[in-house]
């Protein structure tokens, strides 16, 4: 059964993805937020504290979609996965642009619906090279299932 399935998973972790410029740029673009610290290298090494540009929190935050892809293909009954909320997200460290981030996935607690199913995940997004985290959240996604 795929609640069983779920809530014996192990933890998963994703491959790695690099957050480089351009993926920053396209973001600040999508969203308009086109501060210096995103975008202009020279200026941010000088005038922030993080001694150059990094990447949105909102952006390490998006790419959870694509950190998890892996975590739940193969999952028995299941039709859809989409968003439902989170129940905390807190950015712990900011991401160098140009580093390379991965996630963990351990599922919480699983809420069983008619025809869905809603999984809270414990995520952490993992700094290659870095103690503390990205991110970590408690996501919750909603599972839609065969009838």
């Amino acid at each position: 059964m795929l609640v069983d399935d779920l809530r014996g998973l192990a933890p998963v972790t994703s491959d790695w993805v690099v957050m480089d410029a351009a993926r920053v740029q396209a973001f600040a673009d999508a969203t308009e937020d086109w501060q210096f610290i995103h975008l202009d290298a020279e200026r941010a090494a000088a005038e922030s504290p993080y001694g150059g540009t990094i990447a949105h929190g909102f952006l390490t935050l998006s790419m959870l979609t694509a950190l998890s892809r892996g975590v739940l293909s193969d999952l028995p009954g299941m039709t859809a996965s989409v968003n439902y909320g989170f129940d905390r997200i807190r950015f712990v460290s900011p991401v160098r642009v140009g580093r390379r981030i991965r996630g963990v996935f351990t599922v919480a607690a699983v809420d069983e619906l008619d025809a869905a199913l809603d999984v809270h995940w414990d995520v952490e997004v993992e700094i290659e090279g870095e103690e503390k985290p990205a991110l970590v959240a408690n996501w919750i996604t909603r599972i839609f299932l065969e009838d």
